[in-house]
This record gives structure tokens, C-alpha cells and sequence, in this order.
């Protein structure tokens, strides 16, 4: 009885800043990624946001809704970072990344292993990689509507109020957006079709 009690007033205190920050870390990387096209980049993009929310906490632990403010600065920082290495590098790194990573290496696992059998991750990485080089097609304002409503689960207006822009701005790029890759996969499948 005597430990209960000392217990319970810690139960009760508001968390800290790095606990709530590093509940979201996961779900942060992995939105990080779709929107800076490298892991290593997301990296950076995280570590930058964590810096600069950690500067004003109270604003962070005040927020209604964390994950939704981190993201948005996140989307924020991926944003401004790929406008600076735009002018700096003009290459498309995600075609070298894709075919270092996915090369032989996915053949050799299908050629060896069935149909349905495990590929050790293979697969789902395929899947990641192609998501971020679609992502990366979209303005980062468009990929961040596409990743809260449609990776996310958010709706239109809740992704609107995220992004600080009128719902019909936020429909209109989640629109956009959707009409550029699906014509993007119906030229991708003509172009496999006619080979």
C-alpha cells in the first residue's frame, strides 16, 4: 500500500517533451522518409524538427493533437531542405537508389523462393521505395496531403487544419495529386505493355 501511493502522483504528471517526441519518432521517420527520398535524409529532417520544437516546448505539449504539429514541421524542414539540394544537385537519386537496392537481389529471392513465401522483407521494402519515388513526383505540399489523408487516415478538413490551408486548397492538391500518379502508373503500364 505504502509503494501505491508515491506511484500515483507520478502517474499523474503531464509528460515531457522527449517522452511525447520520441513516441512519435517511428510514425515521424517513416513520413520523413516518404517526403525527404532517403533514409538518411529523414534522419536529418527529424533530428532538425526535434530541434526546433524542442526550442519551444510548451507550444508542442499545448498542441491538441503532437503528432499533427511535428508533422507539419517535418513536412516543413523536407520542404526547405529539397528546395536547397535542388539547386545544389540536379540528379534524381532515387533511380540509383532503386536499382541498387531492388536489382538482382529481388530477382534472385523470387527465383528461389515460391509464390507467397517469405522474402525476407523484400517486398514490403520494394513497395516502401516505390512510394517514396511517387511521393517525390508530388510538390511537398501535395505529398503531405496524400501522406495525412491517405496513409494517415486523416480527413480533408482535419488535413486542411494540419496544413494551415482552406479545406477546398487542401481537396483541390489531394486531387491534383492523385490525378498526377495515377497518370504517371497508366504511362509507366504503356510503356512495360509496348516493350
Amino acid at each position: 500500500m505504502a509503494d501505491a501511493t508515491p506511484s500515483s502522483p507520478s502517474s499523474t504528471t503531464s509528460p515531457t517533451f522527449d517522452e511525447v517526441f520520441c513516441g512519435l519518432l517511428p510514425r515521424l521517420y517513416r513520413r520523413a522518409v516518404m517526403l525527404a527520398g532517403s533514409r538518411h535524409s529523414a534522419e536529418d529532417v527529424v533530428h532538425e524538427a526535434y530541434l526546433k520544437l524542442a526550442a519551444r516546448p510548451q507550444r508542442f505539449l499545448a498542441h491538441p493533437e503532437p503528432y499533427a504539429y511535428a508533422f507539419t514541421t517535418v513536412l516543413n524542414i523536407a520542404r526547405d531542405a529539397h528546395r536547397r539540394d535542388r539547386r545544389q544537385v540536379p540528379v534524381d537519386a532515387m533511380e540509383g537508389v532503386e536499382a541498387a537496392g531492388t536489382g538482382g537481389t529481388t530477382a534472385g529471392l523470387g527465383g528461389v523462393t515460391g509464390a507467397g513465401a517469405w522474402d525476407g522483407g523484400m517486398e514490403q521494402r520494394h513497395a516502401e521505395l516505390e512510394a517514396v519515388r511517387l511521393l517525390g513526383r508530388l510538390s511537398h505540399r501535395q505529398a503531405g496531403i496524400v501522406i495525412l489523408v491517405d496513409l494517415d487516415g486523416y480527413t480533408i478538413d482535419q488535413a486542411a487544419q494540419i496544413m494551415k490551408v482552406h479545406r477546398g486548397t487542401a481537396a483541390r492538391h489531394r486531387a491534383r495529386a492523385l490525378d498526377r500518379l495515377r497518370a504517371h502508373l497508366v504511362d509507366t503500364q504503356h510503356g512495360r505493355g509496348g516493350r
